[in-house]
């Protein structure tokens, strides 16, 4: 009988992986031995001119894979906690890096409150690009002695963070607006092009958009307090005075509101207005002078910081506009499913009603928003965009004294009766956790009923990595 030779590429690799093994056990049992770093820290970057020495099939050469099985299932069993105390109508999940470690309910449709925003905000950046900008412009024929001969056409171009240096000066919200356009400067532009008065009217044109100023599912109770009236020219969110405290403080037509702001403005620079103000659909013509918004990173950084409802929704309605569809929340929404299914993100039982999530029919699931952070980083427009734990925005008065302090980036969302948060935390060793935890139970945005939960993921948070990191286990 002829006995067929043995192959000694498989003989090798088995070797390789035995020894590999070996030393890992090895290696592991000397950490614990010992409390001196076994590896010392990279003061600069390493000489690219020096080989590696790790064997071709050592298992260093997938260190991230390693890494994450050696920490994971002691990570499983500290998430013990948090997944308990999530009840049956909630949800909850937990990844490294896109590798659900732990979930609950994980694919249960819930309302997100203004989870909902990280939604938008993924694909806004998507679909427009973080450098698109919302302009502002000014339509106008003027003669030769600067004069507007008839109407000057203030055109909106959904600008949602147009705003009066007095309102931003004086207004009582209690998380005030960054990354914002000053109206002042396109007053300013105006003069310098050689206005020196307009014959007829400010025009208000906000015909980029559909007249629906608030979403037909909210509670009207919300109108104007939380949201709206939402419209593509529209300065210091509709607001009528300084501050605010009643749903009558907001313009009952934004467009109007906005032409009524600006000829004041011009007035005050010394260009008479003839006519007044007013609203319409403008003939264009010639551009006088335009602003721009800062772009779309800082724009969704302003939404997710602040949890700003109205630029949400416009967010959404601008999609809607761009995909040739028409300045509407249902058309805006279908560019985000089909973005979402394009992404092959998991849809079933999602239901997206509107851009900020003050609709109680909005139904999304932990595993998408996990999937859709996954897709972003923390360093990105996406992730550097949220609030960070006891420090900025809608975080900045939680996590406060506890580990996660600094690091935990993340949105908030809270109705009555929900409570959400999604978000990241960086770890050692160049690992992400990326995770959702949504509750939808009586009293969940109370800080009693919702605490308890936060505190619990942010104690079994940072315990991971409990062993090796990717970096201690990268090939050298």
């Amino acid at each position: 009988m002829v006995r067929r030779a043995s192959n000694p590429l498989i003989v090798l690799t088995s070797l390789a992986v035995t020894v590999t093994m070996v030393l890992l056990v090895a290696w592991q049992w000397a950490v614990a031995e010992t409390t001196i770093d076994p590896v010392p820290a990279i003061a600069a970057p390493a000489d690219p001119t020096v080989e590696l020495t790790t064997p071709l099939m050592s298992f260093r050469r997938a260190p991230g894979v390693l890494s994450r099985s050696l920490n994971t299932t002691q990570f499983r069993i500290q998430l013990a906690t948090l997944l308990d105390r999530v009840g049956s109508g909630s949800c909850a999940s937990v990844a490294v890096d896109g590798a659900v470690v732990s979930a609950k309910n994980d694919g249960l449709p819930v309302i997100p409150a203004s989870n909902m925003k990280l939604v938008v905000a993924a694909t806004a950046l998507e679909v427009l690009g973080p450098s698109y900008t919302f302009r502002t412009s000014v339509f106008g024929d003027v003669d030769a002695t600067g004069a507007v001969t008839g109407d000057l056409a203030l055109l909106g171009g959904g600008d949602p963070l147009l705003t009066t240096d007095d309102w931003l000066a004086n207004n009582t919200q209690t998380y005030r607006a960054v990354n914002t356009t000053r109206l002042e400067t396109l007053a300013d532009a105006v003069v310098a092009a050689g206005v020196t008065r307009v014959n007829g009217r400010v025009l208000g044109d906000a015909s980029r958009y559909d007249d629906e100023y608030f979403h037909p599912s909210w509670d009207p109770a919300l109108h104007g307090l939380e949201a709206g009236p939402i419209d593509a020219l529209m300065v210091n969110d509709s607001w009528l005075g300084n501050s605010f405290n009643s749903s009558r403080d907001v313009a009952a037509d934004p467009a109007l509101r906005t032409a009524e702001v600006f000829t004041q403005l011009l007035r005050e620079r010394g260009v008479p207005v003839g006519q007044g103000s007013a609203v319409g659909v403008s003939e264009f013509g010639t551009e006088i002078a335009g602003i721009d918004s800062q772009p779309m990173s800082a724009i969704v950084q302003e939404m997710l910081l602040t949890s700003d409802d109205n630029t949400a929704e416009v967010l959404v309605k601008e999609m809607g506009s761009q995909s040739g569809s028409g300045g509407s929340t249902a058309a805006g929404l279908e560019v985000v499913l089909d973005t979402l299914a394009g992404w092959n993100m998991p849809l079933i039982g999602v239901s997206l009603v509107d851009g900020s999530g003050l609709s109680r029919d909005n139904l999304v699931t932990c595993s998408l928003l996990v999937s859709i952070l996954h897709r972003g980083s923390p360093n990105d427009a996406l992730g550097a965009g949220l609030p960070v734990a006891g420090a900025t925005g809608t975080l900045i008065e939680e996590f406060l004294g506890t580990p996660v302090a600094g690091r935990l980036q993340a949105k908030t969302g809270s109705l009555t009766d929900v409570k959400a948060l999604a978000g990241y935390l960086p770890v050692d060793g160049g690992d992400t956790i990326e995770f959702a935890v949504i509750l939808n139970e009586p009293g969940a945005k109370e800080p009693d009923v919702y605490r308890r939960v936060w505190d619990a993921l942010a104690v079994s948070l940072v315990t991971y990595p409990s062993s090796a990191t990717s970096d201690q286990l990268a090939p050298r």
